[in-house]
């Protein structure tokens, strides 16, 4: 297998087994209490397990960290893996001064697979990676040059895209936003696809773009969203992982004091339409599909099987259903789906070259 591999199927995720030596501080300041989930599990339970470690934005972040939590709940459930040591677990990170604490932790448990979810863990990765040139590691969302570590990466910005194109079409103000979480590539890559879709759908829409600088702060993402809101904004797109939260906060205080108001809100990485939800009524939008879920899932089982794709990246986007939009619910029209459908297409045929960066 080459060192970088792109556009392969979910059914072709790449696998990360290990067991890793422990390293590090015994000092554990993490929150390890994971919650079961529905599954239909095997008949036999395996020998097999698995565990993550969260950036900062957390377990329940109705997002990126969520999204890989319930692939792995539902890749223990399936194969009669029990939550806890010997099963499936995760660790969740209060601060980036966590990331090593935490990978070491389930290391010195004996996790056959430990994952690093999200771009933040590069660091802590990259250097256990190093010390325990035995080990194997997973990586959502950053590239490890090494060895003993498998990487995964997602074409964001394609599907981001498809949301540009859905504001540029839904809006009645010209104007629309994205809060983004830190200025890092991978939300980034979330900014430029939006720009893009936006500029090809209609280019005399307006965007306003504001950083929060975190994942972790809903009253940053509340506050952000007010005065995007206030400065005529109708639609805002977020990718900022739990400060997300705080834009569908703000959205539905909003709809809450004027049934009338025309406020929505496009989700992230995960299906977000129940935190949209106002009385009978929802200012979700849609969402960008990120399969995490998918991805965490499919590293597993290969893994359980044997398998360990050490040094590769595989990058994920709409051709490999790892990156779509969700179901509006009738909240985007037929005639205006039609035309994100057709853009969809044409990126799938690559008629259409989405950018990663903003230029």
């Amino acid at each position: 297998m080459t060192k970088r591999k792109f556009g392969l199927g979910l059914s072709l995720m790449l696998a990360a087994g290990t067991m890793l030596a422990a390293c590090g501080s015994d000092e554990d300041t993490s929150t390890d209490t994971t919650t079961g989930g529905e599954g239909e599990g095997t008949e036999e339970s395996s020998d097999f397990s698995v565990a993550m470690v969260t950036d900062v934005g957390g377990v329940d972040d109705k997002s990126f960290n969520q999204s890989a939590w319930e692939g792995l709940q539902r890749f223990g459930e399936d194969n009669g893996l029990e939550e806890g040591d010997g099963g499936y677990a995760y660790l969740q990170s209060q601060s980036d001064a966590d990331y090593n604490t935490n990978l070491n932790n389930l290391i010195r448990r004996d996790f056959d697979v430990v994952f690093g979810i999200g771009f933040l863990m590069e660091g802590a990765v990259a250097e256990i990676a190093a010390q325990q040139p035995d080990a194997q590691i997973a990586i959502i969302d950053a590239v490890v040059e090494a060895d003993n570590v498998a990487s995964v990466l997602f074409k964001e910005q394609e599907g981001a895209f498809l949301a540009g194109v859905a504001a540029a079409l839904m809006t009645e103000t010209g104007k629309v936003g994205f809060v983004g979480g830190m200025d890092i590539p991978v939300i980034e890559r979330f900014e430029a696809g939006f720009l893009a879709g936006v500029e090809a759908a209609n280019p005399d829409v307006e965007v306003d773009v504001q950083y929060t600088g975190a994942f972790d702060k809903a009253e940053l993402g509340k506050t952000t969203a007010n005065r995007m809101y206030q400065g005529g904004a109708d639609i805002i797109f977020h990718a900022a992982g739990g400060t997300g939260n705080g834009v569908f906060t703000e959205a539905k205080e909003r709809k809450e004091a004027d049934a009338d108001a025309n406020v929505w809100v496009i989700g992230v990485d995960s299906d977000q339409y129940d935190e949209g939800q106002v009385g009978d009524t929802n200012i979700t939008l849609t969402s960008v599909l990120k399969r995490v879920d998918n991805a965490v899932y499919n590293i597993s089982e290969q893994a359980m099987n044997g398998e360990f794709p050490g040094g590769e990246t595989v990058v994920y986007g709409l051709a490999d259903d790892g990156i779509d939009l969700a179901d509006s619910r009738g909240a985007i029209p037929e005639d205006i789906m039609t035309q994100i459908e057709e853009f969809k297409q044409q990126i799938v045929d690559g008629e259409i070259t989405v950018p990663e960066t903003v230029e």
